[in-house]
């Protein structure tokens, strides 16, 4: 028997249920997770109690739906236990819109209650005993998490018309789990693809991304791809298949961009920079001119960014996100050469990013040329730009020295010297901030106030001489601080 280290909470409602002569069991996800050596993302016991029998036992529950479930607050500081979820045995009748049940009546067992599930994998229940732990497990769920295998409870026809998200789960908890769909199972999500259409997209939406934010992204592309189910809600996508590149690529658009994926969720990428990789090019077969190496998609980027949005306007994905996620796809094909791109070029590219966003701009070329089916290695121009955009942020950011970190200004020289405009100024200013270098206490107001009065007292050529060493001093150490740079990106 697998030893398990059941959470206090968790035993407490259902010992409490126990006292008051009602069944109780563990169910569904943190069953299966358990059995996976996964830590639980939340808990649920399915019992023969009554929801106002549930509430008169935990009184602070929250009971505000139809269908049975009353929500049991605890004590705990770990979120997936705050909130354990009881629900009364139940059946359920048609699914009329695909998604929701016409009505659910109370069900006498455990059985009934569980036929009713998803995936066997989620229809394993745990009964506690006298310290005893029993799997109860009618459709062999312990038997498909052995074999890694997705399997729907019964008739996958039926159960996938009950509920059409079900077809996007299958995919998600295939890619999450790193699990097979059964042939059957599989073949059932096809027959069924269509009936995705009477899901909201919201709920399309937080599948996609579920299965998007796995390891397993691209596998999960490739299999919404076979099962029918991307082209119901991003068939823009399946444009690029079969759609042949030029001499920089040697996959079809459509192999790019999950392969480009790919890397990025290998990379453990954020969502944005995941989506963006998928999206990149798929402007390009609707910008292709000519055949073979020679080939040209001039304009994909604007046409990419033009699909990208509607797809996610589509989906309902907030509007932060959008705009972020169209700017990386907008400016993806950014062109950098270190001998002729110039600092104000890189500047330009990172207000027009934002500078929030320029290293995840980056990280997307990176995926794109590695999905080109480039050697594995971040090339010396993307290395290079990484610097110069370090460099230049720097430099915008006021986080390398320059007089502007001093505490004391030209219009202080000026007023304490009794002296107009002029180099002597200058002058003055580039000595203290050499000072400073040197010692960053001495940049306070009284101490460099004190300084311009002694300065002032010398004679031109002298302070032209202490100018000299403290830019040369200023030199050395932009020089130093390029240099750590340079040697973070390898360049």
């Amino acid at each position: 028997m697998k030893k398990i280290n059941l959470p206090s909470e968790v035993y407490d409602v259902i010992s409490k249920l126990h006292r008051a002569n009602f069944n109780a069991y563990i169910v569904g996800g943190c069953i299966r997770d358990i059995l996976l050596n996964r830590k639980p993302k939340d808990w649920d016991i399915t019992t023969n109690a009554k929801p106002e029998e549930i509430i008169q036992l935990f009184p602070d529950s929250i009971y505000e739906n139809s269908w049975g479930t009353v929500r049991v607050k605890t004590e705990s500081e770990d979120p997936s236990l705050k909130i354990i979820e009881v629900t009364t045995f139940r059946k359920e009748g048609k699914y009329t819109d695909k998604r929701h049940p016409d009505t659910i009546t109370f069900a006498s067992t455990l059985e009934e209650d569980l036929s009713r599930r998803d995936f066997t994998i989620n229809a394993i229940a745990l009964d506690i005993k006298n310290q005893k732990y029993i799997f109860i497990d009618p459709f062999l769920g312990k038997e498909d998490i052995r074999k890694k295998i997705i399997r729907t409870v019964g008739d996958p026809d039926k159960r996938f018309q009950e509920d059409a998200l079900r077809l996007m789960r299958a995919v998600r908890f295939a890619c999450e789990l790193n699990f097979q769909i059964e042939p059957r199972t599989l073949q059932a999500i096809s027959r069924n693809a269509h009936l995705l259409r009477f899901i909201a997209k919201e709920r399309i939406r937080d599948e996609f991304i579920k299965i998007i934010n796995t390891p397993e992204a691209a596998r999960g592309i490739l299999l919404l791809q076979k099962t029918n189910l991307l082209h119901e809600f991003i068939p823009e996508l399946e444009e690029g298949i079969g759609v042949t590149q030029n001499k920089h690529h040697i996959y079809t658009v459509w192999e790019h961009s999950w392969r480009a994926l790919d890397y990025a969720a290998k990379k453990n990428y954020n969502l944005a920079i995941r989506l963006a990789a998928l999206f990149h090019d798929i402007g390009k077969p609707r910008t292709k001119q000519g055949e073979g190496k020679e080939s040209t998609f001039y304009g994909h980027e604007i046409v990419g960014t033009k699909m990208t949005a509607a797809i996610l306007h589509r989906l309902k994905f907030p509007k932060q996100f959008t705009d972020k996620v169209i700017k990386l796809v907008r400016h993806h094909y950014f062109v950098y050469d270190p001998e002729i791109t110039t600092d104000s070029s890189v500047r330009r590219l990172i207000m027009k990013v934002g500078k929030e966003n320029i290293f995840d701009l980056a990280k997307l070329r990176e995926a794109d040329r590695i999905g080109s089916g480039c050697p594995k290695a971040v090339p010396f121009r993307l290395r290079h730009f990484l610097f110069r955009v370090e460099k230049i942020l720097q430099e915008m950011s006021g986080a390398q020295p320059s007089l502007k970190m001093l505490a004391v200004n030209g219009n202080d020289v000026m007023k304490i010297l009794n002296i107009p405009p002029g180099p002597k100024v200058g002058i003055i200013l580039n000595i203290l901030l050499g000072e400073v270098l040197e010692d960053l206490s001495k940049n306070n107001k009284e101490y460099l106030q004190q300084r311009i009065k002694e300065l002032g007292k010398l004679p031109l050529l002298e302070l032209q001489k202490f100018s000299h060493k403290a830019e040369k001093k200023y030199r050395q150490l932009l020089l130093q601080e390029e240099e750590k740079i340079k040697k973070k990106y390898h360049v």
